[in-house]
């Protein structure tokens, strides 16, 4: 994939400014910064979690589950 320079740039931000409009572009941007933020921070927040989640199985002894309960055809009537 060949660099950007600065020609490719200019151009590809004129392409943005006569799609979105001068306007729009400073809302894009700051919308773009929150998402990325939250994104970054869900990721944080999941690896605490994951981190938390292995530190309680390694502390814990193992659960053996019960098999299931069957019922009888006389239970039933």
């Amino acid at each position: 994939m060949p660099n950007l320079g600065g020609p490719e740039l200019i151009i590809v931000l004129l392409i943005f400014v006569l799609l979105f409009g001068a306007k729009k572009l400073p809302d894009l941007g700051s919308s773009v910064g929150r998402s990325i933020k939250n994104f970054k921070k869900g990721v944080g927040e999941g690896r605490t979690d994951e981190d938390r989640t292995d530190e309680d199985e390694e502390a814990s002894p193992p659960r053996v589950d019960a098999p299931p309960a069957t019922q009888s055809s006389r239970d039933l009537q």
